[in-house]
């Protein structure tokens, strides 16, 4: 089964297989199902034409995949234009939703950058000092 150009898995049951779509969570899927009627212990593959027709037709009244992601991103933009503190931590790659960064954030942070005591040598390599290393 194929929804708004991606693959389900055949072997998945319906209310896992729908969750692949972006945007359709584990609650979505339940309410989509009870709507179209079709019985969420069902695999993918045994589903007849006319439930897969009535799950597409439920579908199309979520935003899914594309149109969600264009929308997040509009979003994003938007408080970025607008100068708010939201917009502003996205920029910078800092967690939004006020989490600490003291000690983690690592995810969003990226990886961690030692700072501290460079031996001279190296420090005119890198162009901090200009004074000639003494042997």
């Amino acid at each position: 089964m194929r929804i708004s150009g991606i693959n389900l898995p055949d072997e998945k049951r319906v209310d896992i297989g729908l969750s692949y779509l972006y945007g359709i969570g584990r609650k979505n899927v339940v309410n989509i199902l009870k709507k179209a009627e079709v019985d969420a212990s069902k695999r993918i593959k045994t589903l007849s034409e006319d439930e897969q027709k009535r799950i597409q037709k439920i579908l199309e009244e979520y935003k899914i995949e594309g149109d969600l992601k264009v929308e997040i991103q509009g979003n994003i933009k938007r408080l970025r234009e607008l100068g708010a503190y939201r917009g502003i931590r996205h920029s910078k790659n800092l967690p939004v939703r006020g989490q600490r960064t003291k000690s983690n954030a690592r995810t969003k942070r990226g990886k961690r950058v030692t700072i501290g005591a460079i031996k001279k040598e190296e420090a005119v390599k890198m162009g901090i000092t200009t004074a000639e290393p003494t042997k």
